[in-house]
Formats: structure tokens, C-alpha cells, sequence
């Protein structure tokens, strides 16, 4: 039986064999998590999008559709949040220069402790069979008590890390869980830093003269700031709803899982005004 990680290889395959998805600019050896639709592929994923559009703006009367330009000003995802707040908190292993998400490093170490209990719980199934009561075995043993124990404090120490944005802290944890690069197998960790998600470019026909602007990482933004243009403008009663079909680009440092996950990708976004 093919295993999970088998299975999307040949998934990855298929879909450039049969011209639904390409790799972006194979030829000069690629860019890490951007891929192109094949001809085979944009016809299913224009499809889709036209199903979409049509159920969300002809099947409802008080939904209307918009197409927001990508370029905003600065100042909008300063008000949302997103210049301050839109980040990652990174962390380096200076043994196999490879940078990671200090987070999923501690989630994926939860996850562990997870499994752990998990193996506990499914060996005593076995041993027991149909007398088996899981619910007091998690009660009552031993090995699953202290696991537990274990998830629930670094779990604890975890959120609070996240939530001050203790960055100082979430390196501490990684040491203390004697957390390993998967590369390497050491320790040897940098500090943790911030990395905002967002791609800057600058707009402006001199160096000197040059605004700052972000490609934007979600397409809901242009909805919120014309809301008002389109309530007048097509004279709307609340609540309506305003749909955008566009793209959206995050500097993402984990990028992973094919087209699940990428840097520049599309949204579907039906907005409603209560």
C-alpha cells in the first residue's frame, strides 16, 4: 500500500504529465513554490471560477461582484494589521543554513507528544480487546499522565509565547524541548526574528521619490475600502454581499505541498456588509 507522501508524488506527476500543472520557469531550474497552469489545468481552474462567480453573483440579488486593482496604499494594511502583525517568527540552524517557522518547529513537537499517547492508548487496545476503557487508561496510566503533562505545559508556555510575541521565549522553548534541525540533527539555533509575509516593491519614477507599496497577501482589502462606493453606486440595501475573484501573494517561508501552498495564488472571496 502506497504511503500518503507516495501518493502526492504521483499526484505532483500526473499533473504536469497530463498539462494541468507546470513548475514556473522549469527550464531555468524553477521558483520555489510558484507554478504555472497548463492548458489542461487553466480550463478546469476557469471552470471553476465561472461556477463560482455565477453562484455567488447571479443566484443572489444582493450580492455584486468587484475587481480591486492589487496595488493599494501603504496606509491600508497599516490600518489592517498586516504591516505590524503579518509575520513569522523565524529561526535559523546554522549547521544546515536552512530556515524554519519557530512555531511549526513546536507545534510538530506537540504533535509527537501526541503520538506518543496515541501508542500508548492503541497498545492497550490491543492487550485488552473489547474489555478495553479508554477513557479511564487515559485517566490512570502512568506513561500517558506524564505525556500529558508534558503537552500540557509546553502547550501552555507555548500560546503564551505566541500571544506576547515573546520572541525570546519561543527560541528558549526550542532549546529546552531539545529541538533538532530535521537536516542537520543538531542545535546549534539563532535567535528568533520576525519576517513579514508581505511582498514590498516600490512605485515612483525616481529612486528618491519611491513609496514603499505591497503586493497584496489577500484580496478581501479591496472589497472593505470600496464597500461604500458600491452601496451608493448600485444604490444596495444592507446586508449585501460583494464577491472578488483575484490574486494574492505571500513571501511564505515554509512553502510547501504543491499548489496547496504557494507564494502567488488566486482567491475566492465573498465579502457580506451587515
Amino acid at each position: 500500500m502506497a504511503t500518503q507522501e507516495e501518493t502526492f508524488k504521483k499526484l505532483v506527476a500526473h499533473c504536469k504529465e497530463y498539462g494541468f500543472v507546470f513548475p514556473s520557469s522549469e527550464i531555468y531550474d524553477g521558483l520555489g513554490a510558484v507554478y504555472d497552469y497548463g492548458q489542461n489545468g487553466v480550463e478546469l481552474k476557469n471552470n471553476i471560477k465561472r461556477y463560482w462567480w455565477d453562484s455567488m453573483t447571479l443566484l443572489h440579488e444582493n450580492i455584486v461582484g468587484i475587481d480591486a486593482a492589487i496595488f493599494m496604499h501603504p496606509t491600508t494594511w497599516k490600518a489592517s494589521g498586516h504591516v505590524d502583525a503579518f509575520n513569522d517568527p523565524l529561526i535559523d540552524n546554522r549547521d544546515s543554513k536552512k530556515r524554519y517557522r519557530a512555531d511549526v518547529l513546536i507545534e510538530e513537537q506537540l504533535s509527537k507528544i501526541e503520538d506518543k499517547i496515541t501508542k500508548e492508548v492503541e497498545k492497550a487496545a490491543k492487550r485488552f480487546g473489547d474489555s478495553f476503557d479508554e477513557a479511564m487508561f487515559r485517566q490512570t496510566n502512568p506513561r500517558v499522565l506524564e505525556h500529558q503533562e508534558h503537552w500540557n505545559s509546553l502547550h501552555e508556555r507555548y500560546s503564551k509565547a505566541m500571544n506576547a510575541n515573546d520572541l525570546a521565549e519561543l527560541k528558549q522553548i526550542i532549546l529546552d524541548e531539545e529541538i533538532v534541525c530535521p537536516i542537520s540533527g543538531t542545535r546549534n539555533w539563532t535567535d528568533v526574528r520576525q519576517f513579514n509575509l508581505m511582498f514590498q516593491t516600490e512605485m515612483g519614477s525616481t529612486a528618491d521619490g519611491a513609496m514603499k507599496i505591497y503586493l497584496r497577501p489577500e484580496t478581501a482589502q479591496g472589497i472593505f475600502v470600496n464597500y461604500l462606493n458600491v452601496q451608493k453606486t448600485g444604490r444596495m440595501k444592507i446586508p449585501f454581499g460583494i464577491a472578488q475573484i483575484g490574486k494574492a501573494f505571500r513571501n511564505e517561508i515554509v512553502a510547501r505541498q504543491f499548489i496547496f501552498r504557494m507564494r502567488e495564488f488566486e482567491q475566492r472571496v465573498p465579502s457580506q456588509v451587515a
